[in-house]
């Protein structure tokens, strides 16, 4: 039985394991969303939470200290700059972990996307109307004219 014991080992001595936690949750706070398996998940969001409440409050000390837990500069600088300031009303749960379906090729783990809960929407294409597609046939027809012209300069010479 597990009972009282709290470190997720993770098949790892503690040195792998603080590289994957750094690397982990450098690449969550840079991308906002990272898909990982669900243990390494688990494991990790303490930290990441931890590393977010630390980064409410700008200042030098607590800075020096994201730099020497994390290792990432630029991880760190958007921590502070992006992250912090984002969730300064915001008491807990900075995090979410939503289970996949589909299960990774090789080993069968189970994999979860690893998202901060209030992220930044990513800039959707804007929607095609009339205007959208007679450019897209515009052009396909100046491509086409563009081609022709070509097989027929080639044949002319």
């Amino acid at each position: 039985m597990r009972h009282r014991k709290r470190t997720w080992k993770l098949g790892r001595n503690a040195a792998h394991r603080k590289a994957t936690r750094r690397n982990l949750v450098a690449a969550l706070f840079r991308h906002e969303r990272i898909v990982t398996t669900v243990p390494k998940a688990k494991a990790f969001r303490p930290f990441a939470e931890r590393m977010i409440t630390l980064a409410k409050e700008k200042d030098l000390p607590r800075y020096r200290r994201a730099i020497s837990l994390l290792g990432d500069l630029d991880a760190v600088r958007k921590l502070f700059d992006v992250l912090g300031p984002r969730f300064k009303a915001r008491p807990g749960g900075y995090t979410r972990i939503v289970r996949l379906p589909e299960r990774r090729l090789g080993d069968d783990g189970r994999l979860a996307i690893f998202e901060l809960v209030e992220r930044t929407p990513k800039e959707k294409p804007a929607p095609e109307g009339k205007k959208g597609a007679a450019e897209k046939k515009g052009a396909k027809e100046k491509a086409a004219a563009k081609k022709t012209e070509k097989k027929a300069a080639a044949a002319a010479s």
